[in-house]
């Protein structure tokens, strides 16, 4: 594969992705902490990223699975060797030489042949099998999104008889932060044991390594994408389920940031999940993601989605009196089928705990530990 095919092969990944999420160079680029144009450069193909890190972070931002990570590395690994070369002059060839036969009756003998090393990969068989993983997933990445594990098996059909596939594909993001920098956790450990905030991408393996649960308000986007470009799928509803309720955690409250403003979905659904009915009720979004700050209005279902039309929901569950386990319901219909899709964080419950009264934090960065909310000057 010439080295400037590799590195366009790695673009169009890059393009893929950002084409998948939806949102402007500016809104991933904060996400990734990276700038607008550096993050243009990796989709244009003027720049290969020297560590892979930061496309990993966009591939997770951008609901990318095991299989399509793994994918994108080798990707950007032929495209790193390939920049590489074209920075490394390559050296100049030294013309062999070889020992004249001793002169003598006869023909000369002729030279044995090499035998060619056992093991050793064609590159012409390298090259292709490459080319066939990027193939692979520039098409999944374009056209079919790997559905989540969360999402649940269709539904058993008569003995003998091959269960039908869902007409579409989804999956989540359950670690969003608002306008991707605000957002509250609640930890079980003092501030002295709790690490400086990540950046939003890296907030999942955050919450992991703490053990921390959404606090007051959890965000969850799903994505949904027909399998067909011309047979769309119809969704009805999205209903709110909660499966346990308990009282506030007595944990301490991490605020990630002191509020900013960001980018908001056109398809916003908020829940009160301290109802006893909580529903998901669409309301109006904002698009802040250019200059202007531009109101959205609510579009209520049913909607529409093909493989070239895909919609992604965005839910907000709040609670201020309780520790809540919940998921999601979203009921669909498609060629005389109809169903319910279980939406769940993982295959477990999404959970979110009220903060009212606990001993809140901010992150001071100049001193590089956590102090009080009071001691920042706000009321919270």
């Amino acid at each position: 594969m010439p080295k400037d095919a590799a590195v366009e092969e790695f673009a169009g990944l890059v393009r893929a992705l950002k084409a998948r999420d939806g949102r402007s160079y500016e809104a991933l680029g904060r996400r990734l902490s990276v700038s607008a144009s550096t993050l243009h450069r990796y989709c244009s193909g003027a720049t290969v990223p020297k560590e892979f890190a930061v496309v990993d972070r966009l591939a997770l931002l951008c609901g990318a699975d095991e299989e399509e990570r793994r994918a994108l590395e080798a990707a950007w690994t032929e495209a790193n060797r390939a920049r590489r070369r074209a920075a490394s002059p390559a050296p100049t060839p030294v013309p062999a030489v070889s020992a004249a036969p001793e002169p003598g009756p006869g023909p000369a003998p002729e030279a044995p042949r090499a035998r060619p090393r056992r093991g050793a990969p064609a590159p012409l068989l390298v090259a292709a099998a490459v080319a066939l993983v990027v193939l692979a997933l520039v098409a999944a990445l374009l056209g079919h999104p790997t559905r989540t594990a969360s999402a649940p098996a269709p539904a058993a059909t008569a003995p003998g008889r091959t269960a039908a596939p869902l007409p579409f594909t989804w999956s989540i993001g359950s670690q969003l932060w608002e306008g991707g920098c605000g957002h509250t956790y609640l930890v079980d450990r003092a501030p002295r044991a709790v690490a400086p905030p990540p950046v939003a991408a890296d907030s999942g393996a955050w919450s992991g390594t703490h053990g921390a649960v959404h606090g007051g308000e959890a965000l969850v986007r799903i994505t949904v994408q027909g399998r067909s470009p011309s047979d769309a799928v119809v969704l009805h509803a999205l209903h709110v389920r909660v499966v346990d309720r308990a009282a506030p955690l007595p944990w301490n409250a991490y605020r990630m940031d002191n509020g900013c403003g960001g980018a908001v979905t056109p398809r916003h659904f908020s829940v009160d999940l301290d109802r006893p009915r909580p529903l998901a009720r669409s309301v109006d979004g904002l698009d802040a993601s250019g200059a202007e700050v531009r109101k959205i209005p609510a579009v209520s279902f049913p909607y529409k989605v093909t493989s070239s039309d895909p919609e992604e929901l965005l839910v907000s569950a709040r609670t201020a009196g309780c520790d809540c386990r919940w998921y999601l319901e979203l009921e669909w219909s498609a060629g005389g089928r109809t169903g319910t899709v279980r939406i769940t964080d993982g295959g477990k419950p999404f959970r979110t705990s009220g903060t009212r009264g606990r001993p809140a934090y901010v992150h001071d960065s100049a001193e590089g530990r956590w102090i009080t909310d009071s001691d920042s000057g706000q009321t919270g």
